[in-house]
């Protein structure tokens, strides 16, 4: 299981097919190793989403996110401040390699403070205001100052189910929203909590989840989600049995990586 390649070897393996999405994380400040699967992924033509677990000085992993709290909002919100100048250095370290990204043409589904809503991670422990007012200067900052038009906006909300249009950033910073779960089935309701903040005006993601919704669950609940994407190793492997990843994949209402036209 220490294979870079471990989870599609074991999909493809039971399935005969490959995903379409390929989830990196830029956690631990892996943004060489990340960047390097990546081109690889879309060298085979498959499509790319990136998420960065770390700490609130833009550090570490799933620990860091957890564990550390940022008491100066007001100071690190505000343009000008050492604490702000601080804050942007961190957004900043993604923003490079992105870049890098960017110059090879790679487009790239970016999904940062994930799980946004859910109260465990620093990004939304300082409350909506708060997290609405960073998105949108790492939005800023990113398209702006980096110019960086290879990415689209994954707004990814948990699985709470509760306040969702609270958190909400607006129109003009998000291209997609979604939201996660780890419970079985297609969690219609998030479908719907999700499209009664965003309508028709964007596709709607199921972000991340343990086990795959049948495709009868999909169609049954008329969850509309354009993708999912599993959670690593044990989620795949443990979570999901065989024959369900058979005939997901398998499956004309599910598009895998030989499906997908040229990008």
């Amino acid at each position: 299981m220490g294979s870079e390649q471990y989870e599609f070897d074991y999909i493809y393996e039971k399935t005969g097919k490959y995903p379409a999405i390929r989830g990196l994380d830029y956690m631990n400040d892996d943004f060489d190793g990340v960047n390097r699967r990546a081109k690889e992924w879309h060298d085979r033509g498959g499509i790319v989403t990136i998420c960065w677990h770390c700490g609130y000085d833009f550090t570490g992993s799933w620990d860091e996110c957890m564990k550390t709290v940022r008491n100066d909002w007001d100071l690190a919100l505000t343009e000008g401040t050492p604490e702000y100048e601080k804050l942007i250095a961190g957004m900043d370290k993604a923003a490079k390699a992105l870049k890098e990204l960017k110059d090879q043409n790679i487009p790239v589904l970016w999904r940062p403070f994930h799980e946004l809503d859910g109260g465990w991670f620093w990004w939304s422990k300082g409350g909506a205001d708060n997290f609405k007012e960073m998105w949108r200067i790492m939005y800023r900052r990113y398209t702006e100052y980096w110019e960086l038009d290879n990415l689209i906006w994954v707004l990814g909300y948990s699985g709470n189910g509760r306040g969702y249009d609270n958190w909400y950033p607006g129109d003009e910073y998000v291209d997609i929203a979604g939201a996660d779960s780890y419970n079985d089935g297609a969690n219609q309701k998030l479908y719907i909590l999700v499209k009664r903040v965003v309508g028709d005006k964007m596709p709607v993601c199921f972000h991340e989840c343990g086990r795959i919704p049948t495709v009868k669950q999909l169609k049954d609940g008329k969850a509309g989600w354009v993708w999912f994407m599993t959670w690593h190793t044990e989620h795949i492997v443990d979570g999901n049995r065989t024959s369900d990843l058979k005939e997901i994949y398998n499956d004309d209402y599910v598009i895998t990586l030989d499906e997908l036209p040229p990008l």
